[in-house]
């Protein structure tokens, strides 16, 4: 009587188990590095502390609330809603309106000068812009600052109108941006008073760090086409034609890939003059070479 034995099945060849681990050891590192970008990417993003409640109470003064609402790098333009809480003894209670005609006159002037809030109705914001100083040419180090920010509240109408000090407070937050406020005037920054302010603007650090991506992908296409095209031209790769459609993709898609930079920065910028225009260079130079190369087979 015979014994079957059942069937043993072979190992996998040594080249398959190698490729396997290091297929699992790819992934893997994939995972680890993707884990440690997102929990680097959330620690920045928490790296500024939003701006305190304002301060809106108006029983002993007027309050003049300057809320953030997009900053223009390139005109150095800053816009703001301004809404204006009256004094209690301008404001009547019953009917929620303005007692008297009421206009915010600010210094230094924005665009559109005195913001009027007329008698019988309840204020509303008005939208106009600041000076911001800053250079958008060093983006994304570039940082901008207000003037000292203080307002003035003329009340009446005619030849009745008077001025009256207000408080100037600072609300709202800007995408991508750090803000800070420093309080100036009689109350003195140590104090933590002050009437007037000034409005600091850094931009965040999370987003640096999918602007050093992008500056990572420009740098890689030069890299990649000048690698492909070297073999070529030299003869120890073979010509591919389809390659030259390539090389202009990879020429087009640099200047829509600089433009998706956050922050926009102008034409000119540093980045400009460090980076794009070589990665252009690098892609025009790789093209020469492939046509050189295509030239000369086909003859």
């Amino acid at each position: 009587m015979t014994v079957e034995t059942p069937p043993t099945h072979a190992a996998p060849p040594p080249k398959k188990r190698s490729g396997l681990l290091v297929g699992i050891g790819v992934l893997v590192a994939f995972i680890v590095v993707y884990g440690l970008s997102l929990f680097g990417f959330h620690v920045l993003g928490e790296s500024a502390a939003p701006l305190k409640a304002p301060d809106l109470n108006a029983a002993d003064d007027t309050v003049v609330l300057i809320r953030l609402d997009e900053l223009k790098t390139v005109a150095n333009r800053l816009a703001v809603k301004v809404l204006v809480y009256p004094k209690e003894e301008m404001w009547d209670s019953r009917l929620d309106v303005l007692k008297q005609d009421t206009a915010v006159r600010m210094d230094p002037p924005n665009d559109l000068g005195d913001l009027v809030y007329p008698a019988g109705k309840s204020p509303a914001q008005v939208a106009t812009t600041v000076d911001a100083h800053g250079d958008p040419e060093i983006w994304p180090f570039d940082s901008y600052k207000t003037d000292t920010l203080s307002a003035d509240v003329l009340v009446g109408s005619g030849d009745d109108r008077k001025y009256k000090p207000a408080r100037v407070e600072v609300a709202g937050k800007l995408e991508g941006w750090d803000v800070s406020v420093q309080r100036v005037g009689e109350g003195g920054q140590e104090a933590g008073g002050g009437d007037s302010v000034i409005i600091t603007l850094h931009r965040s650090k999370a987003p640096l760090i999918f602007d050093l991506g992008i500056c990572l992908v420009l740098f890689a296409l030069a890299a990649l086409a000048l690698a492909v095209v070297i073999p070529m031209a030299t003869g120890k790769r073979k010509l591919v034609p389809p390659f030259g459609g390539w090389f202009a993709a990879l020429l087009f898609a640099v200047i829509p890939i600089r433009n998706f930079l956050p922050g926009a920065p102008p034409p000119g910028a540093w980045i400009d003059q460090a980076l794009v225009i070589w990665v252009l260079i690098a892609l025009v130079t790789a093209m020469v070479m492939y046509m050189r190369a295509w030239y000369k087979k086909s003859d």
